[in-house]
């Protein structure tokens, strides 16, 4: 929850409000528009596999009934992303950055990184 580049600066304000640039190095946390978008794919990604594996393994596995194994699961899958909604953008962030890291010195020092 911490910026990529410095480890310093908080990556949200609030739950859902996440910052515009890292408080300590002036980092820009969104590339571009919609750049957060890819953050769903951990999202989904994960809420998918806790799923896939939760119900067998209550249903079969345990023996439960199907319908309040599949309550929990349809609860949970409706929860979860709520809550791991921040850790999904940081994930990403990082992810992003450590795949393809920014050396636009204008980045880092709050120049928008745009060339024209």
């Amino acid at each position: 929850m911490r910026c990529p580049r410095c480890g310093n600066g908080r990556l949200f304000r609030g739950w859902f409000r996440m910052a515009g640039r890292c408080d300590a190095c002036g980092f820009s946390y969104e590339r571009e528009p919609g750049f957060f978008l890819g953050s769903i794919y951990f999202n989904y990604g994960l809420t998918s596999l806790i799923t896939a594996i939760l119900y067998p393994a209550l249903h079969f596995g345990w023996g439960l009934p199907n319908g309040p194994v599949m309550a929990a699961c349809a609860t949970f899958a409706v929860l979860f992303p709520i809550w791991f909604f921040r850790y999904a953008r940081a994930l990403w962030l990082g992810f992003d950055e450590w795949v393809d890291p920014r050396d636009d010195p204008r980045q880092r020092a709050g120049g928008g990184g745009r060339t024209e």
